[in-house]
């Protein structure tokens, strides 16, 4: 009875006091980080958050083609700094002018190396 008194764990935790830190751990004070230290970036605001900003209109493919990459897709908030109302504001317009052909869904090239892969 006397031998199980500890809960099991004599075997386990002896001697971890003295025990020294795991290799590469040592300095870092963060979890896992790999040593990269962190840089401060600006935050960016939202093109779109200004009075004097442009209206998100659909017939304004100019605008629409700044947030669409050349394969068609969206570029995401976190990247374009949009935020996350006007993106899906953003993301509806895309659409509504692609289903109008206002905007292509895909680049005619892309679209035709496509082809000629598939022939």
């Amino acid at each position: 009875m006397n031998a199980r008194f500890d809960g099991g764990r004599e075997g386990r935790g002896e001697g971890r006091e003295g025990r020294e830190p795991r290799e590469g751990r040592e300095g870092r004070g963060d979890a896992g980080g790999m040593g990269r230290r962190s840089v401060f970036r600006r935050r960016k605001s939202c093109p779109f958050s200004s009075p004097q900003a442009p209206k998100i209109d659909y017939k304004n493919v100019s605008l629409l083609k700044r947030f669409v990459t050349e394969r068609g897709k969206v570029i995401p908030c976190r990247i374009s700094a949009v935020s996350a109302p006007k993106q899906r504001e953003l993301t509806v317009a895309i659409k509504r002018a692609r289903m109008l052909a206002l905007l292509p869904y895909c680049d005619v090239r892309s679209a035709a190396a496509s082809e000629s892969h598939a022939a």
